[in-house]
């Protein structure tokens, strides 16, 4: 399939600033990753964004992104699957 988008993988660092039930998260400091196609690095960086804020994650550190391979097809949009949240403790 032709697309306009790239596929990376996105790893934000930051905060679940409120508890949500579907991805088992609670406040605390976390890293958020998860897959997507958008058009380019700017744009898989703002989908992580806005996707954490919707979902209860504010990013306060560092984004890492990297182009990868797609498990999964991409679609008319930008979109992120494969959402992800891996607590750690501050030092």
């Amino acid at each position: 399939m032709k697309t306009a988008f790239r596929h990376f993988t996105v790893l934000a660092e930051g905060e679940v600033v409120s508890p949500n039930e579907d991805f088992e998260t609670e406040p605390g400091p976390a890293f958020f990753g998860m897959k997507l196609w958008a058009s380019d690095a700017d744009q898989a960086i703002d989908v992580i964004r806005t996707i954490g804020q919707h979902i209860g994650f504010s990013s306060t550190g560092r984004i890492y992104v990297y182009d990868t391979e797609p498990t999964e097809p991409p679609g008319t949009e930008p979109r992120g699957y494969e959402l992800k949240f891996t607590p750690y403790e501050h030092d």
